[in-house]
């Protein structure tokens, strides 16, 4: 199962923003096996609910890897896991998506709480806001934001909902700390929505720990570059294998 790679999906926007990326590794290395796994879809915002759905579907002694909310989510299911847990990796995800007094390089608390009155009000609008932000600071910021949001599943307000109240709960700091595998975590420069200080910040929580910083990018860089992407997952996935 070391050669069994499991990608989570970022908030509201499905699978398929992961699936050049699974194809591109998948290209790289004909040993691996890449899966995504969907997020949950439950209407509730407990995230001990979130992880046992995961720990229940997700096979144990695999690699676990997931952008944004995904990796945030791989994260805690990581440090849960210990030994069971191959290895993480993390795209575009922050330790804690809403900034706080510990974590000043975040999305500021009054915006995310205009987004989330936004989503009760209108999820079609607020999903298409949310690809906007996510395509922000690509070469093709409109043809990247009509990609991702013409993938998106339909998926109903309470789930959501429940998605974003995890979202603005998560502080994986401790689960970081706490998980002694390999780890590889990359940002992107020109993020709408994670500050590229992230990448700095978590780099001095966790020194010994591979980050990177691809500096022309969005937070869909999986997307814009998904072989450049992979390239680099493959080449820590091989260093780290071979330890």
């Amino acid at each position: 199962m070391r050669d069994r790679l499991i990608l989570l999906p970022g908030w509201g926007l499905g699978i398929s923003p992961l699936e050049p990326l699974a194809a591109a590794l998948q290209g790289l290395d004909e040993h691996l096996r890449v899966e995504i796994e969907p997020l949950p879809e439950l209407e509730s915002s407990d995230i001990e609910e979130w992880l046992d759905e995961l720990d229940s579907t997700i096979p144990q002694d695999t690699w676990l890897g997931g952008w944004s909310l995904g990796g945030m989510l791989a994260s805690e299911l990581a440090a849960r896991r210990g030994d069971r847990c191959c290895g993480l990796l993390t795209l575009a995800s922050n330790p804690s998506f809403v900034a706080h007094e510990q974590w000043p390089s975040a999305m500021a608390g009054e915006t995310f709480d205009a987004f989330l009155a936004g989503c009760k009000a209108d999820p079609r609008m607020t999903l298409k806001r949310f690809s906007l932000l996510c395509a922000q600071g690509s070469e093709d910021p409109r043809g990247l934001s009509r990609l991702l949001l013409g993938g998106a599943p339909h998926t109903s307000e309470a789930v959501l909902m429940s998605g974003l109240e995890v979202l603005a709960q998560l502080d994986t700091r401790q689960a970081l700390q706490a998980f002694r595998g390999p780890q590889l975590h990359l940002f992107a420069g020109l993020d709408g929505l994670v500050p590229a200080e992230a990448a700095s910040e978590l780099l001095a929580l966790l020194p010994d720990v591979e980050i990177g910083l691809i500096e022309q990018a969005s937070h869909a860089f999986l997307l814009e570059d998904p072989h450049g992407v992979a390239g680099a997952i493959q080449a820590f996935l091989h260093e780290s294998g071979d330890d």
